[in-house]
């Protein structure tokens, strides 16, 4: 161990936790936790003292080792930290005591100022592109000595979706089983789960693209995955086509005026733009047409039926939500570029 100090950062608590206790373990080594380790959560409600968890980390960061060569300080949930106390962190970090190894775990982004100071940053964010799912699920796996090939990896990454906090656990559970012996879907399948979620623009990109079998395909994992309900799928669809309605007859032509009168980045805004000036005014106005007549539906306008015993779907949100997104599918089909 190198590093007087690793800060282990994302998005998703829940990642940052386990990414937190590998790193944690990798800079404890072989040594005893009971003298090595000193664990602290910043926001710790399950402590009944009012003194700042900050006073205590500062002092086992100034606490030389006793009777190992390193001690490894740990705090979680350092986000939650107060200015001063971030402050005095920052400090510490820009002249360490020797001896001491600071493990901050950070929910937030790479610009936090103790991510900033860190001497090394793992950060565990990974982006919704179905490539870099596969590579995270190849690369956790193989933290744990899971053996998995690339085919077997890309299965994993469609299940668990954008869900990929569950991964951590799953390898844990499978190396417990299995040890590293080598993997076939059948083995792994039991302990997947159910389906999870999807990006909002894999719907959106599939409508836009006038894919009316794939925009049916995405809706429905969204509605098996549990993520999201037909109203929260009606208003993905209703924000998408209201921004198009925005840059129609806007004279908004680059995507840099499209982002800044939509207050979003440049590459979405580009896409609804140039989606916008291959629909016109007629189809935009008729798929949010569309849209609003599916959202009284979904709030009790018709019924196709309750829940399927088998599934548990609700059949009339699942056809309320198959109807729509085909037809706006097949709105796109027939546009021509103007």
């Amino acid at each position: 161990m190198t590093s007087s100090s690793i800060a282990v950062v994302g998005t998703d608590a829940t990642m940052v936790y386990d990414a937190v206790r590998n790193v944690v373990a990798g800079a404890l080594g072989a040594l005893d936790p009971s003298f090595a380790l000193e664990d602290f959560t910043a926001k710790d409600v399950a402590s009944s003292s009012s003194e700042s968890v900050a006073a205590r980390v500062l002092e086992a960061l100034n606490t030389p080792p006793f009777l190992v060569e390193r001690r490894v300080v740990v705090v979680r949930d350092a986000q939650s930290l107060l200015a001063d106390e971030v402050g005095q962190l920052v400090t510490w970090l820009a002249n360490p005591a020797p001896g001491i190894v600071l493990v901050l775990g950070v929910v937030g982004t790479k610009a936090h100022k103790l991510v900033k100071a860190s001497n090394e940053v793992v950060e565990v964010n990974v982006s919704s592109r179905a490539q870099d799912r596969v590579a995270y699920v190849e690369s956790k796996l193989g933290e744990y000595e899971v053996s998995i090939d690339r085919p077997l990896a890309e299965r994993v990454a469609s299940q668990v979706g954008d869900d990929l906090a569950r991964v951590d656990s799953l390898a844990r559970t499978l190396r417990s089983i299995y040890g590293t012996a080598p993997l076939t879907f059948d083995n792994v399948e039991p302990y997947l789960g159910d389906a999870g979620d999807v990006p909002e623009w894999d719907l959106t990109d599939a409508v836009d693209g006038g894919n009316a079998t794939k925009a049916i395909v995405v809706a429905r994992r969204m509605l098996d995955s549990k993520a999201r309900a037909g109203l929260q799928i009606v208003n993905i669809l209703q924000r998408h086509y209201l921004r198009m309605a925005r840059l129609e007859g806007s004279g908004v032509r680059g995507d840099d005026d499209a982002a800044a009168l939509l207050g979003i980045n440049r590459y979405p805004a580009g896409k609804a733009l140039r989606t916008a000036q291959r629909l016109g005014s007629e189809r935009i106005s008729a798929a949010v047409h569309m849209i609003a007549n599916a959202d009284v539906d979904l709030k009790g306008g018709v019924s196709y039926g309750g829940k399927d015993l088998n599934t548990d779907m609700d059949v009339t949100e699942l056809t309320v939500i198959e109807v729509l997104v085909a037809r706006l599918a097949r709105l796109t089909q027939g546009a021509r570029g103007r």
